[in-house]
């Protein structure tokens, strides 16, 4: 089995992500990013607002629209509501960056097995296959960068100058642009160019200038000229929300320098064979290419500390951080799968037996945590939690059998097994975590407006996940602490739990209200309460 994945490594990475993303991609509940992002999708196609974007039928400039583009044309193919169409662009980018880390690792001159290695940690690394839930714009972002660096390296490499790879890497740089900005020119593009620099000394620079300032040039036309567009046609809003987003840099969800240094974590299952390939002075004497080594070791180390000199931050912003990261891990992937077997020094040998040996056990417990996480809904959940409850005793098994034997390759394929079955077998568990017995959809809010024949207006801007559910536009009334009284004798109001008594309190004196719904978004244990709002219908008196 291992040979025939290796033999097809292209057929496996995909085989991967349809078991492992495709099959339940509509099983997630939809988060405030994803919202933002579906929303404008749908106006686009409703409004056709495909140049002049908008979210509740307001400017929405905060991002470049070629995400949402994407995710409009698979609405339009598979279904406007479909949470699996309007997902399926971000998921397949996935695969595109597992594919171009593959051929990228070609040209390090690793062999097609060190490459596939690469792709499937990459592929599998916690916050890339995350960031498609949690931020879909990033992987389109880095997914299309490093697609332009694969044409770049080439550039930089060839002993003649390539137009041909210059333009190809400025496309892709220049899509990148596209889906969020500058962003990815400073979380990976800056980093690779100084690691390239540093390592492999930009030799016969001179006879590629031209086409590499010309390849500039072409990236930042493709790049820029919707923002050029937007800033001619909408100027107030273009300005105000870069005012604003720009300032959110140096003011917003600040945290310290130090914050992100704990981002091979990022990685999950490869945490401890992240952090190892860190390890410079360790992994340097063990591996052949040292070059290579070091390249992908300061573009990682490099693109830390670029990320952190900026007062903002995330834990998601270190997503592009992975791509290099999952390469440098790969050189110690594949130094354990050549003398694992030899290693006697428990100094090399723990970690090992304790990253894949915690790997098993968790995969061995799976089963009875599962059985107390159902509880009632045992039944509802029967065939997911067997299958799911098999896959896990029989991979934790073999990985301990296959430690003992220190066949190590071994091991590691039955770790991406391992993750795949989590997700195919037991994604749909998850939603027994989504039980709250106050959860209440807006989506029935149109009944109440067609039944009323009523107009319903929002106090305060409506959040993302509420407005995606209700499937319209709610107008808001309630900007800069001043509330626009709507014209009508009747209609209804949505109202925070902390707004209450402040709206309604100004409203009393010329109209009764009523307390008719309080819709509720909440999951599980969540008590979010931008998720609650309070439905009230207003009359004059």
């Amino acid at each position: 089995m291992i040979n025939i994945i290796e033999k097809y490594p292209i057929a496996s990475l995909s085989i991967v992500i349809v078991l492992m993303l495709l099959i339940h991609l509509d099983v997630p509940n939809v988060t405030i990013m994803e919202a933002r992002n579906f929303i404008t999708a749908r106006e686009m196609i409703h409004d056709n607002n495909w140049l002049l974007t908008t979210m509740n039928g307001e400017a929405r400039y905060q991002k470049p629209p070629l995400p949402t583009w994407l995710t409009a044309i698979s609405g339009l193919l598979f279904g406007v509501e479909s949470l699996f169409a309007l997902r399926l662009p971000s998921a397949l980018m996935v695969l595109f960056l597992g594919i171009f880390s593959y051929y990228f690792s070609l040209k390090l001159q690793f062999s097609k097995k060190h490459s596939l290695n690469n792709s499937l940690i990459l592929i599998t690394s916690f916050y890339v296959f995350g960031i498609i839930n949690e931020a879909p714009w990033d992987i389109f972002a880095h997914g299309f960068m490093f697609a332009g660096l694969y044409y770049l390296f080439q550039f930089f490499e060839s002993k003649q100058s390539e137009w041909k790879k210059a333009i190809l890497a400025a496309i892709f740089i220049g899509l990148s642009i596209m889906s969020k900005g500058p962003v990815s020119l400073f979380a990976v593009f800056l980093p690779f160019l100084i690691s390239y620099g540093v390592v492999f000394k930009f030799k016969n620079f001179k006879q590629r200038l031209v086409p590499f300032i010309l390849c500039v040039l072409l990236f930042l036309a493709i790049g820029s000229w919707w923002f050029v567009y937007v800033r001619i046609a909408d100027t107030q809003a273009f300005l105000e929300i870069a005012t604003r987003e720009t300032g959110n840099w140096s003011s917003y969800n600040v945290k310290p320098f130090y914050y992100y240094w704990s981002f091979f974590t990022q990685s999950g299952l490869w945490t401890i064979p992240a952090f190892i390939g860190l390890l410079y002075p360790y992994l340097i004497k063990r591996i052949t290419d040292k070059k290579a080594y070091k390249f992908t070791f300061w573009w990682t180390i490099i693109a830390v500390i670029l990320l952190s000199s900026i007062p903002e931050k995330k834990a998601r912003y270190l997503m592009p951080v992975l791509i290099p990261l999952a390469l440098n891990t790969g050189f110690y992937i594949e130094y354990l799968m050549q003398e694992f077997s030899k290693l006697t020094s428990k100094k090399e040998t723990i970690p090992v037996y304790f990253n894949f040996g915690l790997i098993a056990v968790i995969a061995i417990i799976l089963p009875m945590a599962l059985y107390v996480i159902l509880k009632d809904n045992f039944n509802t959940y029967f065939l997911n939690y067997i299958l799911t409850s098999i896959a896990s005793l029989i991979i934790g098994v073999l990985i301990l059998f296959n430690l003992a034997k220190k066949k190590f390759k071994t091991v590691f394929y039955l770790t991406v097994v391992f993750m795949v079955s989590l997700f195919l077998f037991g994604l749909p568990i998850s939603k027994v975590l989504n039980k709250n017995d106050d959860f209440k959809a807006i989506n029935t809010l149109y009944s109440i407006e067609k039944k009323q024949q009523i107009k319903i207006y929002s106090i305060g801007e409506i959040t993302p996940e509420l407005l995606w559910d209700y499937n319209g536009i709610l107008k808001d009334i309630y900007k800069n602490e001043a509330l626009i009284i709507p014209s009508e004798e009747n209609f209804g109001i949505l109202i925070m739990n902390e707004d209450v008594k402040k709206i309604t309190t100004q409203l009393s004196e010329k109209y009764h209200l009523k307390l008719t719904e309080t819709y509720n978004l909440n999951v599980g244990s969540k008590n979010k309460q931008r998720l609650i709002r309070q439905l009230y219908l207003v009359s004059k008196k």
